[in-house]
């Protein structure tokens, strides 16, 4: 029988297990941030059926989608009618719809699962994803002081994440609307094509944007692309100096002034709600390539990695299930793709690899002594103490050497000696030193040593 070579499907993240708790403890921040912001969590199937997921034609990311079909439809002839989810929004365009009537609204939810795209194979993309969303929905309506309140939790995120630096760089879609028929640009399609090729700014230069909207379909005058480049070049380094952006803005149309309007008081509100001056600017060159964002739109930059891009995006829509229902759904959205975050965060030096979950080995000095093996083991357990038994004998220095490479800081040795003074050693396996402990103060005694190995990484991540 030949054996099969064991390898990983391309586009796909298989990490070990302390790159795993690394990336779970990625994970754990963004949850826990989303939760203290109010948001809920949902969970939807991995796949849908396909009349419901594909629910537009020609989009760059349905042509990717991968459907799903039994082995035994596939024999009796049958075509697929269900497809792996490629994002999380479409799914919850479909929950919102099918569950209006018992949804609280403005509905507040988060969601960390896989997606799957059929991605080109290529170095650090990939065709399975986690993807973190927060979305609010409102019935009819929807104040834009949730856009502010989502760039707090995009602030909260990545300061707990300590990825270094970062800002968010916002814009306003009405706006630059407006300011495109100030110039001349008025028909919707047309606005759509210049937005896209805006959009581009950061990856092609300015060079070849002015070339391209001069040239070819655009046809735009150069006094009207310099007027637009122009805008679009600038970025705001103080709160003072955004709002004096858009007041220069001026009134052309109503528009235009209704942008500047509501980007104004997304900026106020996201002083108010604490977020630093420095993490935050406006760049009238974000537009966001989804055609449904029709307000306020994020992009998050590592400021020293600029190069890395955007490792958070998002914006504001106008009406996120109108494929499925009559009720008019605005709301406001972001989303992490976790799963090349990190990968991007591990290549670039800064993110590492985690420690162990497990903080304490019970090692096993004789096997007659097992029972009271056990015993230590579960009130450490039952303490709250991630603890590993050895089930097995063996020598010492093996089950050390085992316990210092899987990362456990801290190994329980006892034998019958320790067990008549009812003590027992306790090995500190990063300093190299070993201390005796009665067993009455063994719990107490390892979680003071536990709390100053985290106040340690605190200070010294």
């Amino acid at each position: 029988m030949s054996l099969v070579k064991p390898r990983t499907p391309p586009g796909t993240l298989e990490l070990l297990p302390l790159d795993q708790i690394a990336f779970q403890g990625m994970l754990d921040v963004i949850r826990r941030n989303y939760e203290r912001f109010g948001f809920l969590p949902v969970e939807t199937p991995a796949f849908e059926l396909a009349e419901v997921l594909l629910t537009k034609s020609g989009g760059e990311t349905e042509r990717q989608v991968y459907m799903v079909q039994s082995t035994g439809s596939i024999k009796q002839g049958y075509e697929a009618d269900l497809a792996l989810r490629f994002d999380l929004t479409v799914p919850l365009a479909r929950y919102v719809a099918e569950h209006e009537h018992a949804l609280n609204f403005p509905f507040r939810r988060y969601q960390m699962q896989r997606v799957y795209r059929g991605e080109s194979a290529q170095r650090g993309r990939f065709r399975e994803f986690y993807q973190c969303d927060i979305d609010v929905i409102g019935k009819d309506q929807l104040s834009v002081r949730y856009d502010a309140e989502i760039m707090a939790v995009i602030h909260a995120v990545f300061s707990e994440l300590k990825a270094g630096p970062f800002c968010m760089h916002v814009n306003h879609r009405r706006l630059l609307r407006g300011f495109f028929r100030s110039l001349g640009v008025a028909t919707g399609e047309a606005q759509t094509l210049v937005l896209r090729e805006v959009d581009k700014l950061d990856k092609r230069g300015l060079d070849k944007v002015r070339a391209t909207l001069v040239e070819g379909e655009f046809g735009m005058q150069p006094d009207q692309v310099d007027c637009l480049l122009a805008l679009v070049a600038r970025r705001s380094n103080s709160h003072a100096e955004a709002i004096g952006m858009l007041d220069e803005l001026g009134s052309h149309n109503e528009e235009l002034v209704q942008g500047v309007q509501e980007l104004r008081e997304v900026l106020e509100l996201v002083r108010a709600l604490g977020v630093p001056e420095g993490c935050y600017c406006v760049n009238f060159s974000i537009a966001r390539g989804l055609d449904y964002y029709t307000g306020t739109v994020f992009e998050t930059i590592l400021t020293e990695h600029p190069d890395i891009g955007s490792v958070c995006s998002g914006g504001r829509y106008e009406n996120l299930a109108s494929h499925y229902t009559k009720s008019r759904l605005p709301g406001v959205g972001i989303s992490i793709g976790a799963t090349r975050l990190f990968w991007q965060l591990r290549e670039a030096g800064l993110i590492g690899t985690a420690d162990s979950s497990v903080q304490i080995l019970v090692t096993q000095m004789d096997a007659a002594l097992s029972p009271a093996y056990a015993a230590i083991a579960t009130s450490l357990r039952h303490a709250g103490i991630n603890t590993e038994m050895t089930l097995e004998p063996g020598k010492l220095g093996k089950q050390l050497k085992y316990a210092s490479k899987a990362g456990i800081p801290f190994a329980i040795i006892m034998g019958s000696d320790e067990l008549n003074k009812g003590v027992v050693q306790v090995k500190d396996l990063r300093k190299e030193e070993q201390f005796e402990v009665p067993r009455a103060d063994l719990v107490r005694t390892l979680q003071v040593e536990l709390e100053q190995v985290r106040a340690l990484k605190r200070t010294h991540p």
